[in-house]
């Protein structure tokens, strides 16, 4: 009783940290995009952070490397979509709107894959309830835009439909990997699309016409680089892979509905960044939404708990 009661409060501990550390990368970008082009900062973050999670993973593991086509793939897909694709768009989202509102649009991610899937996966259709629950996400999503059509082109507006396309890209490619399963460890197949999607972002970068000589080193600058590779980066990812191999990937979605939470409040405390009551009612219908998407596994998280705490007496 006791030695379970331990485990569940390091893993609630554990959930805490990694929202921290997520939740305060959305207001470490929004400070740092002051000093770094977009992409070039976001290929830089996750090219360091990939560099020594390989290094990591050749120093624990023998199998680091992905050996066969369908492994490259599935690294690829991670890499292009699921970092470069979606980094990409919400750096250069946040050029218009804060990191608060960026993470309260990237909280509808679960419930984009969740669609994503029952279109592309004949296995995973949607039921009734689910059903509602990607609807009230979306209208939580278009009540936050608040479209206005004599302001269609509105900054704020170009800013969280970059960052809508970029919560996509992530559900698009957390579905398209999931028939690429393979056996490769967690830790290589992170590090491998990290780099890879490094690579595409510095490609993207170089479209764009940014450079590396239009980076300004101020004390802001490097804090914030290097908060955004070491803590939300690698630090984080560690705590990650300690809950998937805890709790699987699933219960790790959760996290999603409390990084807003935090980014609403450092961006708050630490830039004076205040949303209004319509990104709350937005926000609201989003979790609402993933509720309802997932009210299986909510159902079933709950009733896990309330026998853990009888056990526990």
């Amino acid at each position: 009783m006791i030695s379970r009661s331990l485990i569940a409060d390091r893993t609630g501990v554990l959930f805490i940290l990694l929202s921290l550390f997520w939740g305060t990368s959305f207001v470490a970008i929004e400070a740092g995009l002051a000093y770094f082009p977009p992409l070039v900062f976001a290929g830089i973050r996750y090219a360091i952070a990939g560099a020594i999670l390989l290094i990591y993973a050749v120093y624990i593991s023998t199998r680091w490397l992905p050996q066969t086509p369908k492994e490259w793939l599935s690294v690829s897909v991670s890499g292009v979509l699921i970092v470069g694709a979606y980094h990409g768009l919400l750096y250069l989202g946040e050029l218009y709107v804060s990191g608060a509102i960026a993470a309260v649009i990237v909280s509808l991610t679960p419930v984009l894959t969740v669609l994503l899937a029952s279109v592309m996966l004949p296995a995973e259709r949607l039921t009734p309830i689910q059903l509602g629950g990607v609807l009230l996400g979306l209208i939580g999503v278009v009540v936050i835009i608040n479209p206005d059509p004599g302001m269609v082109f509105d900054a704020s507006t170009i800013g969280i439909v970059l960052i809508f396309f970029g919560a996509l890209s992530w559900a698009i490619g957390s579905v398209l990997i999931k028939p690429l399963d393979t056996t490769l460890p967690l830790l290589a197949l992170i590090s491998w699309a990290m780099l890879i999607g490094a690579a595409s972002l510095f490609v993207g970068a170089a479209i764009r016409g940014e450079a590396v000589t239009a980076i300004e080193w101020s004390q802001t600058a490097i804090i914030s680089l290097t908060y955004l590779t070491v803590i939300s980066g690698v630090i984080a990812f560690f705590i990650y892979f300690e809950l998937h191999d805890r709790v699987g990937a699933t219960q790790i979605n959760l996290v999603s509905y409390l990084e807003p939470v935090v980014a609403i409040g450092m961006s708050w405390l630490l830039l004076g960044s205040v949303i209004d009551s319509t990104v709350v009612v937005g926000f609201t219908a989003v979790f609402a939404g993933f509720a309802l998407v997932k009210y299986e596994f909510i159902s079933e998280i709950t009733t896990q708990l309330a026998r853990n705490s009888i056990d526990s007496l």
